[in-house]
């Protein structure tokens, strides 16, 4: 059994942070499940271009409002609380943050839990 607490990873290896965001990953590789977990945030203001080649992303949002846009048909959705969006088709998207957004996040194949965006927004 895995128990962790978010105050476990706050400031350790696995609290990744990048410009507008901050993902800590809860759940990674070594812990053996498949997948990842994170408890990620996006801080307002925040405009992320995004495209996973190696994952699928499912996030699901606690607090917060935004928008997700589909850059393939430029559909765009909004973001809210009680709200899920998935890159089912390793989508490239962007994250627009009206508020600071809190998602739960989870990633599979699981990542090792210190990546971070490349200059194309994948891992």
């Amino acid at each position: 059994m895995i128990v962790r607490q978010l105050s476990d990873v706050v400031g350790g290896v696995h609290d990744v942070k990048g410009d507008g965001w901050n993902s800590r990953r809860l759940l990674t590789a070594p812990d053996g499940m498949g997948y990842t977990m994170t408890d990620t945030v996006v801080t307002a203001g925040a405009v992320l271009e995004l495209q996973y080649h190696r994952h699928l992303e499912a996030c699901y949002c606690l607090s917060g409002e935004g928008t997700v846009e589909d850059l393939a048909t430029g559909t765009v959705h909004p973001i809210g609380p009680g709200t899920l969006y998935a890159m089912n088709l390793n989508d490239r998207h962007r994250v627009r943050a009206t508020t600071e957004i809190r998602l739960i996040c989870c990633f599979t194949p699981a990542l090792s839990g210190t990546e971070s965006h490349g200059a194309d927004g994948g891992y």
